[in-house]
């Protein structure tokens, strides 16, 4: 009696425990849709990781830390995460990365449906159209986190 009594204590700690873990992976990309709306028209500041301006990987760091998923602070490491997503295959909440300057991976944006994106760009925190000539000729790839 007292072995199965212990076997379910360690079952009903371990459920416990892992939870919070699972659904922080699993966190819906309803929910990072909205924190990142929450700042649309935020200003667009070099190094910036907050409320008072962001980067384009500050923005997509700071809104997934909000529904508990961490990201690195650079377009470039958050590419090296998650799961590679065709382009036709893109789902809200994936993160889309295009090469906008010299780096192969200098920008990063939430991919919201509909071909559509939202990111910091230089005159701030936006939605564009992920098919509009100047995204879709610098576009890279996309990862699902």
């Amino acid at each position: 009696m007292k072995r199965i009594a212990s076997l379910l204590l360690t079952l009903l700690l371990g459920i416990v425990f892992l939870l919070p873990a699972n659904e922080a992976a699993a966190a819906s990309p309803t929910e990072v849709i909205n924190v990142a709306k929450k700042y649309l028209g935020t200003p667009y500041r070099y190094g910036g990781m907050s409320p008072t301006g962001f980067d384009c990987s500050g923005f997509v760091s700071y809104s997934y830390k909000k529904i508990g998923v961490n990201l690195p602070h650079s377009a470039d490491a958050m590419f090296q995460r998650g799961k590679k997503v065709s382009k036709t295959n893109l789902k809200p909440g994936d993160l889309v990365f295009f090469n906008t300057g010299s780096k192969k991976v200098s920008h990063v944006a939430i991919y919201i449906g509909n071909n559509k994106v939202i990111h910091s760009v230089s005159n701030g925190v936006k939605i564009d159209c992920l098919n509009c000539t100047y995204w879709k000729t610098r576009y890279i790839g996309a990862k699902r986190i």
